[in-house]
């Protein structure tokens, strides 16, 4: 048999501005995020993922062949450091600075920055990058783009919609998200998109701005047809719907399936 390829020290810079030198490539990977765990098994790196969050549940046997190391927001630091990554994979608004920090001090930490889908494909083609997975990663790159591409073509006018994340209290995906960035590309103008990332908003409030669309999605509250009639009493005039979250929050390979589905939904 022969010996491993020693690893070559790469440093590359995140979407953070954090300058990180990882091994390449990498053979034990860390990831703090559900949709780029799903992105690192459909890069082929199913193998070198040793560690994963509780909620990352796609595909099926991420949990069950790589530990579990707690939850996007609260890591077993003793897990991870058996594990002895030589890279940890995370995102700004999904992980808490502190552990980054932490983790940081002993690891390389390449972290991600999204609210649009550009960033989302520099992601991906960056990560493909750092895991020697580059040319995978930029023919998924390129095959998102198309789909999306494809999606704007259609001729539509933009719906007045919400987008609830949240409720007691309620809480909705406003301007400087994502979300609010897959609204528009779905087909939906976002009545809240005048504030600012998550905020909590009253009934009345809701009532006032008057939405054509009630989208309740799947998580993080796991919103489900028992909560239909709660929304519809608040704007009648309102058609009430359950919506997939993980296609309008999920930023990695998950994006192959969000342009048709966001057509469906037309």
């Amino acid at each position: 048999m022969l010996p491993p390829t020693p690893s070559l020290p790469l440093t590359v810079t995140d979407q953070m501005n954090r300058r990180v030198t990882v091994p390449f490539p990498p053979r034990r990977i860390v990831s703090l995020v559900p949709s780029q765990t799903e992105l690192l098994f459909d890069l082929g790196l199913g193998e070198q993922v040793v560690g994963v969050t509780k909620f990352c549940v796609h595909p099926a046997q991420a949990r069950k062949q790589a530990t579990i190391i707690g939850g996007t927001k609260d890591f077993h630091f003793d897990r991870i450091a058996e594990l002895k990554p030589d890279l940890i994979i995370g995102n700004k608004e999904e992980n808490f600075q502190e552990g980054i920090e932490q983790l940081a001090a002993r690891y390389p930490v390449w972290m991600s920055d999204i609210s649009t889908l550009e960033e989302a494909l520099d992601m991906i083609r960056r990560v493909g990058l750092i895991t020697g997975r580059k040319e995978r990663a930029e023919a998924l790159a390129q095959q998102i783009q198309t789909s999306f591409t494809n999606l704007a073509c259609q001729p539509q006018g933009l719906v007045p919609a919400v987008y609830f994340i949240w409720r007691k209290p309620y809480m909705v995906a406003a301007g400087g998200t994502y979300i609010n960035e897959m609204l528009q590309a779905a087909g939906f103008q976002n009545v809240f998109g005048h504030l600012s990332r998550y905020p909590e908003i009253n009934s009345e409030q809701l009532a006032a701005a008057n939405p054509q669309q009630i989208l309740l999605s799947s998580e993080p509250y796991p919103f489900g047809e028992k909560h239909l009639a709660e929304f519809q009493a608040i704007c009648p005039a309102a058609q009430v719907r359950i919506v997939d979250g993980e296609l309008f929050s999920w930023y990695g390979s998950r994006l192959l399936k969000s342009a048709d589905y966001f057509r469906q939904l037309r």
